[in-house]
């Protein structure tokens, strides 16, 4: 454990049924497709020859013009016409199972945690909200937000810490600011840090132990 000015603070135990599984890599990349694909809009659309105005009438005789016989032109083939198998609006959600959901999370922390990418801050201490102080803070972890190839950061906060929230939130975007409730595979995967403080890390372990509750957000 650290505290904010970076100095030793103390020992936490990471427990082995979160940080220290042997990662399952299948499960990872199919609930990340899934969150992913949750994520996609659906919204595109194109217009089948039916749905395309005008085209009602034959645009020449069927025989002796010596060009190709044609119905509409809204078919296909016309500039103009209707999209043949073209995109319509649908869902891309994919049904994940809690259990799928959890064993991805663990297994993304536990990856982390192999490679010694996790940090346990025991609180944060502003005394008013500055993004210079949180600066100052990530540099004294040796995570420089400001520096040219600077380390994606996964900040774990509480939601009452309005402090630390408004000091953390403009750092662009190798710093991203999420719940203990919010874990999920997928922005643990694509950072290279997770920090947490001491009550955000004892939040996260009691949802992904026996008992607690799964993140329901990545049940897609």
């Amino acid at each position: 454990m650290k505290t904010q000015a970076g100095a030793d603070g103390g020992s936490v135990d990471l427990p082995d049924a979160v940080f220290g599984i042997e990662p399952n890599v299948a499960v990872m990349h199919q609930v990340v497709t899934a969150q992913l694909a949750a994520a996609r809009a659906g919204t595109h659309s194109t217009k089948t020859r039916a749905e395309v105005a005008g085209g009602g009438a034959k645009p020449w005789r069927q025989k002796g013009t010596g060009r190709a016989r044609q119905g509409s032109i809204r078919s296909p083939q016309w500039r103009g016409g209707g999209v043949a198998h073209g995109p319509k609006p649908r869902s891309y959600r994919q049904r994940t199972p809690k259990k799928m959901v959890r064993l991805a999370l663990v297994s993304a922390l536990s990856d982390r945690a192999a490679d010694g990418k996790v940090l346990v801050v025991d609180s944060w201490s502003f005394d008013a909200p500055r993004t210079k102080d949180a600066i100052t803070a990530l540099g004294a972890l040796g995570l420089r937000p400001e520096a040219e190839r600077a380390p994606r950061v996964l900040l774990v906060l509480d939601r009452t810490d309005d402090v630390a929230w408004k000091s953390f939130r403009n750092l662009g975007d190798r710093v991203q600011i999420i719940l203990p409730e919010e874990m999920n595979a997928y922005d643990v995967l694509v950072s290279d840090w997770l920090v947490f403080s001491s009550g955000t890390l004892e939040a996260v372990v009691s949802r992904l132990t026996d008992g607690g509750s799964v993140p329901a957000e990545e049940d897609a």
